[in-house]
């Protein structure tokens, strides 16, 4: 069986920079190990598999070690695999996924806006285990849907973190976000998912449905810039609109070939 693979760095104004997502368009969904076991085989942080449906795509989400309810960067790239490579018309792609409806708009050629769900932030009492985890001191800790939060007091703790992944991987969550208020930018993260199979991502679009409500509180404003702190980095704006998150950025086409199994 022969298969389509495209390799497109998100949130990335040239290759190199991002985060990497395969995407894999089919024309019927594979039995799920088989989808598993691509996802493991190209060891990225995600890959993204799309199914044509009468009202756009149905999109789902690999890690390499598992199946996930929302991803970003991956969703920005199918957006740029669509648009760019397979001949996609619309203004407007619409795809249905677990997390619900989401929609990407093209703003320019190359640059794109994510619409999801906003994940609204909650108190997370245990503030000592992620402190440990991150094997420093933490201001507030939050949890969404599938991830903690944890506030630090400046970026540079955020920057500067080596935390200890074990105990990151046996936190009651996906993975654990660090966070703080950015000296260039509004807010700055580092994203770490070792459950997932993958230390430190490096750009994480479904994080900021988390951190984006957070921080529009904080800072009381609904546009903002963010940037991510991995060694590859991205940036992001970001924007609260009621009860969804925008999420606008670039991606490049990094190889594109085929699977064959």
């Amino acid at each position: 069986m022969k298969l389509s693979i495209y390799q497109v760095d998100a949130f990335a104004s040239k290759v190199f920079e991002g985060n990497p997502a395969a995407v894999v368009p089919l024309e019927a969904w594979l039995p799920d190990e088989v989808l598993q076991a691509i996802a493991t085989e190209n060891n990225l942080s995600e890959t993204a598999y799309i199914v044509q449906e009468a009202a756009g795509y149905r999109i789902r989400w690999f890690t390499p070690a598992y199946e996930v309810n929302l991803c970003g960067h991956a969703t920005l790239a199918t957006a740029h695999t669509l648009w760019q490579h397979l001949d996609f018309k619309g203004d407007v792609l619409h795809f249905s996924s677990k997390s619900g409806p989401l929609m990407v708009r093209q703003e320019a050629e190359g640059s794109y806006t994510l619409d999801f769900p906003a994940d609204p932030p909650q108190v997370y009492a245990d503030k000592d285990s992620i402190a440990a985890a991150l094997r420093q001191p933490v201001l507030e800790v939050y949890k969404g849907k599938d991830d903690l939060m944890a506030v630090l007091p400046k970026q540079s703790l955020v920057e500067t973190l080596q935390p200890d992944f074990s105990a990151i991987a046996g936190l009651p969550c996906r993975g654990l976000i660090a966070t703080a208020a950015g000296e260039t930018t509004d807010f700055v993260s580092r994203c770490f998912y070792p459950g997932a199979g993958i230390n430190e991502d490096p750009v994480t679009g479904s994080a900021h449905t988390l951190m984006t409500p957070f921080w529009a509180e904080k800072l009381g404003k609904t546009d903002m810039k963010a940037a991510q702190l991995s060694a590859r980095s991205g940036k992001l704006d970001c924007r609260l609109e009621g009860n969804r998150v925008l999420i606008s950025g670039q991606a490049q086409t990094y190889m594109f070939g085929e699977i064959n199994f």
